[in-house]
Formats: structure tokens, C-alpha cells, sequence
């Protein structure tokens, strides 16, 4: 099993930054591709940035050129860093974990609790 343990979450201005980070413990390893997710209120939960362990990124549309992944294997801890932000970023954020060998038969995929950011004046 996986842990994963999401903070740095909050109330934030337009315009400021957050650094989001996900301790992850248990079966976990740097073989894991990394994601954070988030759902606003009436939403569906969307991919917002992944990492892989060769360190590729994606980013979605929305916040490419705002935010950064980074992935620390030693501390098995992963960031994003959330700049320029913006009311329509308000959301609760998901870290993610996926085996890659097992995503095609649906296992090794692993949720954090959640952290809740807020962006307003």
C-alpha cells in the first residue's frame, strides 16, 4: 500500500503562489509516475500536472507557464509550485500515484486526502 499526504494548501490573493507538497510513504518507489489533480465545487476532478520518473512533465492547458512539478525520489515527496494564481484555480488539490506497470490492469493507483486552495482577494 501507498500513503500519500498532501499540504500546503490555503487562502491566497490573485496574483500570489503556493507550493503544494505530497509525502509519500509505504510500497512506494521512483518508479511511480506523480500527479496532482483537482475538483472544484460541481466539477470533475482534472489532471492539473504529472511527472514520470525520468522527470517528463505535462502540464494542463490552463496552467502551463503558472505552475511547476518536481519530484524529490530520495524524499519521496513531490511539489507543485502554483504562481500567478487565479480565483479559477480555487479547487481542493489530489496527489496521485501510479505504477506504471500496472495502470493497464487498474492497480498501483493511489490518492491523497486532499488539500484545499482558495484564490481571492
Amino acid at each position: 500500500q501507498v500513503q500519500l499526504v498532501e499540504s500546503g494548501g490555503g487562502l491566497v490573493q490573485p496574483g500570489g503562489s503556493l507550493r503544494l507538497s505530497c509525502a509519500a510513504s509505504g510500497s512506494i518507489s521512483s518508479i511511480y509516475t506523480m500527479g496532482w489533480y483537482r475538483q472544484a465545487p460541481g466539477k470533475q476532478r482534472e489532471l492539473v500536472a504529472g511527472i514520470t520518473s525520468g522527470g517528463s512533465t505535462n502540464f494542463s492547458d490552463s496552467v502551463k507557464g503558472r505552475f511547476t512539478i518536481s519530484r524529490d525520489n530520495a524524499k519521496n515527496t513531490v511539489y507543485l509550485q502554483m504562481n500567478s494564481l487565479k480565483p479559477e484555480d480555487t479547487a481542493v488539490y489530489y496527489c496521485n500515484a501510479q505504477n506504471p506497470y500496472l495502470a493497464t490492469i487498474k492497480r498501483g493507483n493511489y490518492w491523497g486526502q486532499g488539500t484545499q486552495v482558495t484564490v481571492s482577494e
